[in-house]
């Protein structure tokens, strides 16, 4: 399966945008963007054009949900389609990814760390066991540990390894005893990061 495997420090240094929770501090340390060249002109660049703000925007978002470049523009053809606002469209769909859903309920401490649980087939989703991080979840889906698979040591420490999160998505039904996620709803808009310009990204496929 293909995936990006550029440093997720390094992205996040590019973007201006923490992508991963440890690339907080690597952003407080070295703000400006990666290479020699790089950082001597980071105080000379003049205003941005905006067919570069569009750029970013979009880089942003598909390295913060983890897609390569076709998975996230065939992700927008399929929201431009959708009756209603494209752009919450496509936040709605990479929120209702497998992967982010696991994520957000608190078994992984990143995307990329859950995408390689369900990629590793620790997961069932409505009790058949699945490998692709990108199936696209509807309410009344489950998604459980394996049995096996809680007898791993990652699992064993889950509490370690991923804590518990300070908060759910309300479109998310959560029972971490049981190894249990189920979706009750429809992610709004809402329940992606508030910093996302999305109108930004349909502009850049909208040229």
């Amino acid at each position: 399966m293909a995936r990006d495997r550029h440093s997720i420090v390094k992205m996040s240094r590019r973007e201006g945008y923490a992508l991963h929770p440890k690339a907080h501090k690597a952003l407080v340390k070295r703000p400006n963007p990666p290479g020699q060249q790089a950082a001597a002109s980071a105080g000379r660049m003049g205003k941005k054009s905006q067919y570069s703000v569009q750029l970013r925007e979009k880089q942003k978002v598909k390295r913060l949900y983890g897609l390569l470049e076709r998975q996230f523009a065939n992700l927008m053809k399929e929201a431009s389609r959708r009756q209603g606002q494209a752009g919450e469209s496509l936040l709605m769909m990479l929120e209702l990814r497998a992967d982010n859903a696991v994520y957000r309920a608190g078994f992984a401490a990143s995307r990329r760390a859950s995408r390689q649980l369900i990629t590793h087939g620790h997961f069932l989703l409505n009790d058949t066991r699945i490998d692709i991080p990108s199936i696209q979840l509807k309410p009344g889906d489950k998604l459980v540990v394996r049995e096996h698979s809680t007898k791993t040591e990652y699992f064993k420490r889950l509490d370690e390894v991923s804590p518990a999160p300070a908060t759910i998505p309300a479109w998310l039904k959560v029972n971490r005893k049981k190894g249990e996620v189920e979706v009750t709803a429809l992610p709004t808009r809402d329940d992606a990061e508030q910093d996302i310009n999305e109108q930004l990204i349909v502009e850049y496929y909208s040229r």
